[in-house]
């Protein structure tokens, strides 16, 4: 035990600091020694005071010891930290991030617009016989596809930036996410009625007239700047087809505390898992020079999936957008989505096969 003395008679510091004690624990001061011990204030001294005094440092003493191993015991532990390439080393906690970005990136992927325009594209090279050229325009179409998109999902990224703290714009953003859901379901069961989220009809005309004048290109510089001049107008009327996942991807995005370069790197992750499905396309039609393309039953289940997803990830964002915390969540709405949309199919199947 350390005791510190201070003398009251001649000092005004000291007779100032033991009217602070006294004050601060509602005492008066009653004379001296007084004794100022785990909260308490003891006037006087005789044969009894030495003993009460050690028992009650020894009582506050046992008090501290408790407090401190409780305080160990509800430490939470070192964060479990795991090595990702070009991300550098993740919180365990974290890893909800890198999952949504792939799965979301991955049913993203299977846009019915893009595979139109694209397998439309590759049907129409496909008759020339030449496996250079498909190559080429395939591949060029892709990647500025995934630029243009890169710099749609970064505009949606600043918006909620700019916005950022305020719960409305999650509630909003899951609202919008959930009426284009709705639109997508809708096309799978009344395709062709009401609104519908897909290229216009009479856009369709230009785009052909586009994918045609590359087959009549003479030169490779002329091909490939209508070729970057066919993805550019594609994938602006394609926007229409992928407003849901961009938005809700970026919301979530933002949620997240990350450095201007981080959130730029997983938006760059999600483009290119996004692209990837367009350019094995690209690669299986270069090597059987096949032709083939998306049937209307094909893009309604691609569009059921979707927006059976983007209604599952609506309805988190409204109701608990903290679950967007959880690795489990993008895998569980992921398994959600597949199976009712499977089941949806089946049952569709099977009603038209009886009408």
């Amino acid at each position: 035990m350390k005791l510190e003395s201070y003398e009251v008679d001649s000092s005004p510091e000291n007779r100032a600091l033991f009217a602070d004690f006294a004050a601060a624990l509602d005492e008066e001061i009653m004379g001296v020694p007084a004794f100022f011990v785990c909260g308490q204030m003891i006037v006087g001294f005789d044969e009894t005071t030495g003993g009460l005094l050690a028992s009650v440092a020894d009582y506050c003493h046992d008090l501290l010891q408790q407090d401190l191993a409780a305080e160990v015991e509800s430490a939470e532990p070192p964060p479990q930290e795991v090595a990702l390439p070009f991300f550098g080393n993740l919180e365990a906690g974290q890893l909800s991030l890198p999952v949504l970005t792939l799965v979301l990136g991955g049913v993203d992927a299977f846009n019915p617009c893009a595979f139109f325009v694209l397998l439309f594209l590759l049907s129409l090279l496909a008759h020339a016989h030449s496996r250079r050229r498909m190559l080429l325009v395939g591949g060029v179409f892709v990647l500025f596809s995934g630029l243009l998109y890169f710099l749609f999902m970064a505009a949606w990224l600043h918006f909620f930036l700019v916005l950022e703290g305020l719960r409305a714009v999650t509630l909003i953003a899951g609202l919008v996410a959930g009426a284009l859901a709705v639109i997508n379901i809708k096309d799978f069961f009344l395709a062709g009625q009401g609104p519908s989220l897909e290229i216009p009809e009479g856009r369709k005309p230009g785009l052909f007239a586009r994918m045609r004048g590359l087959l009549a290109a003479d030169s490779l510089p002329a091909m490939l700047a209508g070729t970057v001049v066919l993805a550019l107008a594609a994938n602006t009327y394609e926007l229409l087809c992928s407003t849901g996942f961009p938005l809700v991807y970026t919301r979530a995005l933002t949620l997240n505390e990350l450095s201007t370069a981080g959130y730029y790197l997983y938006l760059a992750l999600y483009n290119v898992i996004y692209v990837l499905p367009l350019l094995v396309i690209v690669a299986v039609f270069t090597f059987t020079l096949g032709s083939r393309k998306l049937s209307a039953g094909e893009g309604r289940v691609l569009k059921l999936l979707s927006g059976l997803m983007m209604l599952g990830l609506g309805v988190v964002l409204i109701a608990a957008p903290e679950l967007l915390d959880n690795s489990l969540t993008a895998l569980a709405l992921l398994v959600l989505a597949l199976v009712a949309t499977w089941l949806l199919h089946r049952f569709a199947g099977r009603r038209g096969r009886a009408t």
